[in-house]
């Protein structure tokens, strides 16, 4: 038997204002960059043929987290987000892969572990980024060298802009609502979708 459930959390930094100075011009209130978090949990593993309950291994997630940056009336590609150049695919620290699993995103093989995420855009299309480099700060601390892999990502319009930087892991449906071990990674901001598919490798165990 095998489970899946998306979960997606959303935490606010919390900014502290210090008191006793004199009123200061009013503008308007503009939230900050937020911190959050989108999980798929996997509660089942396959060997072969065979599918081990969780009861002896243990739960296993794919997480992604990243600072939600929000776009305030600028332009978001080709400004917030760059052209020609890397971008940590957020806001603050760079956004972070924990994969419990070894997964296939878009095509590159990702081995279980932490990861930093970034993306490129250029006129020849959009690329992602998997950097061996956890815990980096942004972009100025992207190194080539630490590159595991880079993908495609597929790209469209939207009618409508997104004020927020969201991320999405959209599980794949079965016939009857069941999930499945595979979906779509999915990018909104601004007036840009971007996606990947991704899947837990077939006749991988979570034992390490």
């Amino acid at each position: 038997m095998r489970s899946l459930t998306l979960v997606m959390g959303l935490l606010p930094l919390v900014a502290g204002a210090a008191g006793g100075q004199a009123a200061a011009p009013q503008h308007p209130r503009i939230a900050p960059s937020t911190l959050a978090t989108v999980a798929v949990h996997v509660s089942a593993w396959r060997m072969g043929d065979e599918w081990l309950s969780n009861a002896f291994l243990g739960p296993a997630r794919i997480a992604i987290t990243y600072g939600q940056p929000h776009a305030r009336g600028r332009q978001v590609v080709g400004g917030l987000i760059p052209q020609d150049s890397v971008w940590r695919l957020g806001a603050n620290l760079a956004t972070t892969l924990e994969n419990d699993v070894e997964i296939d995103l878009g095509g590159l093989r990702i081995p279980r572990g932490r990861y930093s995420l970034y993306t490129l855009y250029t006129r020849q299309g959009w690329q992602m980024i998997v950097s061996r480099a956890a815990g980096q700060v942004g972009a100025n601390d992207y190194t080539p060298a630490e590159d595991l892999g880079r993908l495609p990502l597929a790209a469209r319009s939207l009618a409508e802009a997104e004020e927020s930087l969201s991320i999405y892991l959209i599980p794949d449906q079965r016939a009857g609502g069941d999930p499945s071990l595979s979906g779509t990674l999915r990018i909104k901001w601004g007036t840009v979708e971007l996606r990947a598919p991704w899947r837990v490798t077939e006749g991988q165990s979570a034992v390490p």
